[in-house]
Formats: C-alpha cells, sequence, structure tokens
C-alpha cells in the first residue's frame, strides 16, 4: 500500500526480457535508505518487488511481461524519469490518498497549461475508469496522488503545484506521453458493492450514499 506521495525520480537504466519476465534497473536520484530485498516500491505507481539494491545505488526489480504490458513501463525509454515510492508503514502520515499500485489503465495526455504557477494537466478519460472518476476525488497520475477538478466523458484534468512539477518525473511530462492511472481504492469497493447489493434487490444507490456523506 502506497499513499501517492513520491519520495524521489529514478532514471531507467536497464530493460531486459527474458521469456515471459524480465529486469528492470532504476538509478535513483536521491538515495534511499534502509532497503531491503523483497520489499515493494511503487515504479510510477507500480507496485514491484525490489530484487536487490546494487553497491553504485542502482535498483533491481523483476518484472513481469504482463507488467510491462499493462503499465508504460514497457514502453519507457531508457534514460526516462519515473517516481519512485517505498510502502507505506504504520503509523506513517497519510498525506496523498490510499494507493494499491496496481495500474488500472494506461492512458495519455493529452494538453499541459502551463500558468503563472499551477500546471494544468488534461489527460485522456478510458471508460473502464469513469466509474471512479469524480470532481474533487482523488487519482494516481503515475503514482501521484492528484485530486481530480474537472471530470467528462472524454478527459479530466488535475492542477500541478510548483513541488509536484519540481519533485516527479511530471516535471519532464509532454503532450502524447503515456501514463498509469490506478482509480481511488475506496470508490472501487463501494462500486463493487453497490452492483452486488443491486443484484440481491438492496435499495443502496449512489444518492443514498451521497446524501449519507460518502
Amino acid at each position: 500500500m502506497f499513499t501517492g506521495l513520491i519520495e524521489t525520480t529514478g532514471t531507467i537504466i536497464s530493460r531486459a526480457a527474458s521469456g515471459g519476465s524480465g529486469k528492470l534497473l532504476i538509478r535513483p536520484d536521491k538515495s534511499l535508505a534502509d532497503l531491503r530485498h523483497g520489499e515493494s516500491i511503487a515504479v510510477n505507481g507500480a507496485c514491484l518487488t525490489l530484487e536487490k539494491a546494487q553497491p553504485d545505488g542502482a535498483l533491481v526489480f523483476h518484472t513481469l511481461e504482463e507488467t510491462l504490458k499493462r503499465t508504460s513501463l514497457g514502453g519507457k525509454t531508457i534514460g526516462a524519469k519515473v517516481n519512485l515510492e517505498r510502502a507505506l508503514r504504520v503509523g506513517d502520515r497519510l498525506g496523498g490518498h490510499l494507493v494499491s499500485g496496481h495500474i488500472d489503465v494506461i492512458s495519455q495526455i493529452i494538453e499541459i497549461k502551463r500558468g503563472s504557477a499551477d500546471v494544468e494537466l488534461k489527460v485522456a478519460a478510458p471508460p473502464e475508469l469513469q466509474p471512479f472518476l469524480i470532481e474533487k476525488g482523488s487519482i494516481a497520475i503515475d503514482g501521484i496522488s492528484l485530486t481530480l477538478v474537472k471530470v467528462t466523458e472524454a478527459f479530466f484534468t488535475v492542477h500541478l503545484i510548483p513541488v509536484t512539477m519540481a519533485d516527479t518525473a511530471l516535471e519532464n511530462a509532454k503532450n502524447g506521453d503515456t501514463v498509469n492511472l490506478e482509480g481511488d481504492l475506496i470508490g472501487k469497493y463501494v462500486q463493487r458493492q453497490l452492483k452486488l447489493d443491486k443484484g440481491n434487490g438492496s435499495n443502496v444507490t449512489m444518492e443514498k450514499l451521497f446524501n449519507s456523506g460518502w
């Protein structure tokens, strides 16, 4: 489990495929203390298992073919920047929102609008993610916890403050780039329960949940 607050960025050094899996080598821009073999680290929002940390600081991850196919990591060029976050520990501050590290879908940046301070990011809204896109709700983009500002059937927007731009890989983002998206975890469980309740003849509706403070 993660929070969507990026600890540091890293650079993809190499990516090698072998059969149905491969190795992903990333060098963090800042050292991560007390790393342990087998711990979970979110790389652009995708939960990966750390195989080892090399003496030079580079991190080696074992990647499944499924991971490379279902996330943007399979298409990233060598030298590309990625976001890194270690798993949430009990007692840590939950500054973002609950992020599982399981990517729902890859999407594309439509437009980046740079204003006087904040940056508006417009991203294509995949149909499968529509039930979880709610204005003022949460979404993880490349592992970054962000707040949805505008939601339409075609796209959604988020605003990036200077700290987010400076401390994450979105600093280098451009129109047309692919990004990993993960919808709000709590919203998924609510949606699933509503479907189950509907099949059981329940009268629970989204309107009733909203009016009850959900």
